[in-house]
C-alpha cells in the first residue's frame, strides 16, 4: 500500500512536528556545547604550552621581562587583529605553566574553565591551591560567569561555605548519606545579603520583602539547586493556619527547604517552631521520592554553644546560621553619595569598557 504524502502546508502547531523540532534542537544544542567545550580545551592547552615555552626559553637564555613585551609586540604583527597575546596575557600563560608544571593539569577542574576565569583564579590564589581548586569546582558545577566567580571570591564564599568549623547543624546525624554531606556543604555562615541596607532594628518582614525584591541575588547566595516555592507559605495544622517565612525546593538534595528569618539573636525555642514546620511540610507536601525536608534558621547573631545544645535532641534536620546586611549611609550623606545600585551599575559599565579594550 502506497502512503500518500500531503502537499498542504505543515501546521507548525502539529504535536508530532513540535516533538521532532524539539528533538533536533536538543541535538544541535548538545553538539554546539561539545564543540565549544572542545575549542576551549584546545585554547587552554595552547596557552599552557606557550607559557611552558616562555619559562623554558627564559631559563635557557636568561631573558628578562622585556622578552615578553617584545614577544607580545611581534605576535601582534604576525597576527594583526587577533586578541590573546597582550603582555598581560602572556604573563598569565607563564604563571599558568609555572603553577601547573606538568600536562596532567588537564585533569584539574581549572583546565575546564574559560581562560578569563583561569586568570582570575591564578591572580587571586597564587599560592593557595586548595582554594583555587575549590572555586574552580564551584564555577564548573554552578556555571558561574567571570563576574560571579569574582563576586563569590570577594564575599569569601570558601570561608563561609567550605570550612566546616563554624557551621552549626545536625545534618550529619539526622540525614542519610549522601544527602547529609550535600546539605552540610550548602550551608554558609554567615549568609551575606549585600543587596539589603539594614539597621539594627530592621524588621523580619522588611528583610523578607527585600530578599524577594532581589530574588536573583538571594538565590545566588543560597547556592545551586534552589527553586523558590513561596513566601509566607500557608500550612494548616488542626484548625489553625501557620505561615512559613520562605519555602524552597532544592533539586540537588531532592527535598523541600524551609527558611525562617529572625531579625534578632538566636533563642533555643526557635528550633522547636522550625521543627514543627518541617514536620508539616513532610506530611503535607513531601512526595514519596522526595527526601526529608530540611530547615535553615537565619538569625542576626547566635551563640555557638546555645545553638549546638538546641539541636542536640532535635530529630528534625536543621542548620543555624547568621546573616549580614550592608550598613546604611548616614543621613547627611544620603543625598550626596550615589546609591549602592548606582555604584554597581557604574562598575559594570567600566568593566564592560575595560573588557572591550583589553587584549586577551
Amino acid at each position: 500500500m502506497t502512503k500518500i504524502i500531503s502537499t498542504s502546508p505543515l501546521n507548525s502547531s502539529d504535536k508530532n512536528y513540535k516533538n521532532f523540532l524539539l528533538e533536533i534542537k536538543a541535538k544541535v544544542d548538545s553538539t554546539r556545547l561539545k564543540a565549544a567545550f572542545a575549542v576551549n580545551q584546545e585554547i587552554i592547552k595552547l596557552y599552557w604550552d606557550i607559557g611552558k615555552n616562555i619559562l623554558e626559553k627564559q631559563e635557557m637564555y636568561s631573558w628578562g621581562n622585556s622578552f615578553i613585551e617584545q614577544l607580545s609586540a611581534d605576535f601582534k604583527k604576525i597576527y594583526p587583529g587577533v586578541r590573546g597575546f597582550s603582555k598581560r596575557s602572556l604573563e598569565y600563560m607563564r604563571l599558568f605553566a609555572k603553577t601547573y608544571p606538568t600536562f596532567e593539569f588537564t585533569q584539574w577542574p581549572i583546565a575546564q574553565l574559560p581562560w578569563g576565569q583561569v586568570t582570575v583564579l591564578l591572580d587571586k590564589f597564587k599560592d593557595e591551591e586548595e582554594k583555587r581548586t575549590w572555586y574552580a569546582n564551584q564555577s564548573l558545577q554552578n556555571g558561574w560567569s567571570n563576574s560571579v566567580t569574582l563576586m563569590q571570591i570577594e564575599s569569601k564564599l570558601y570561608e563561609r561555605q567550605a570550612l566546616q568549623n563554624n557551621k552549626t547543624t545536625n545534618f550529619l546525624t539526622r540525614l542519610p548519606s549522601p544527602q547529609s554531606d550535600m546539605a552540610q556543604d550548602l550551608i554558609k555562615d554567615p549568609y551575606r545579603f549585600h543587596f539589603i541596607s539594614g539597621t539594627n532594628d530592621i524588621l523580619e518582614r522588611e528583610i523578607e520583602k527585600k530578599l524577594l525584591a532581589n530574588i536573583r541575588d538571594f538565590l545566588l547566595e543560597l547556592g545551586s539547586g534552589f527553586a523558590f516555592v513561596g513566601s509566607q507559605y500557608p500550612i494548616t495544622v488542626g484548625n489553625k493556619e501557620y505561615f512559613i517565612d520562605l519555602l524552597f525546593y532544592n533539586f540537588k538534595l531532592r527535598s523541600f527547604c524551609v527558611i525562617e528569618l529572625k531579625a534578632k539573636n538566636f533563642e533555643p525555642e526557635h528550633t522547636g517552631k522550625l521543627a514543627f514546620y518541617l514536620a508539616a511540610i513532610d506530611n503535607q507536601l513531601k512526595q514519596p521520592l522526595d527526601n526529608k525536608t530540611i530547615g535553615i534558621l537565619l538569625c542576626k547573631s547566635k551563640d555557638k554553644f546555645d545553638a549546638e545544645y538546641a539541636l542536640q535532641n532535635i530529630d528534625a534536620p536543621i542548620g543555624i546560621s547568621e546573616y549580614t546586611t550592608s550598613k546604611p549611609l548616614p543621613k547627611e550623606y544620603e543625598n550626596i553619595l550615589p546609591s549602592p545600585q548606582k555604584i554597581i551599575e557604574e562598575l559594570n559599565s567600566i568593566k564592560i569598557e575595560d573588557n572591550n579594550k583589553e587584549d586577551y
